[in-house]
């Protein structure tokens, strides 16, 4: 078979559709996260305030690495969700009803 007839190939790399993660949560969230904690222990300024910046970054760190396990795209997922709330809820069913499109939707 010579090389006209064959399907072109193409190579799709790894690096490309992985998607950004920090410290294995999404990289937004990981990086707003470091910022409150950091201005919670600065603002604090006490040995109690910077113990509660190190308790709410590790706990919000364990939370957003398991996000980032369980779907790392699950932040685009739920804002799509909010902004899809009003047309489209979800219920499902035989006797369902759905809402009407509101006026102002464009």
């Amino acid at each position: 078979m010579d090389s006209a007839n064959r399907p072109r190939e193409v190579a799709i790399h790894q690096s490309v559709n992985r998607p950004n993660l920090v410290l294995g949560g999404d990289r937004e969230l990981v990086l707003v996260t470091i910022m409150v904690s950091v201005s919670l222990g600065f603002s604090l300024a006490t040995w109690w305030g910077i113990g509660l910046s190190v308790v709410f970054w590790v706990a919000a760190m364990a939370a957003l690495q398991r996000m980032g396990k369980a779907d790392p795209l699950l932040r685009h997922a739920y804002l799509r969700h909010v902004g899809y709330r009003n047309f489209y809820p979800a219920k499902s069913g035989l006797h369902s009803q759905t809402l009407p499109t509101p006026l102002n939707w464009r």
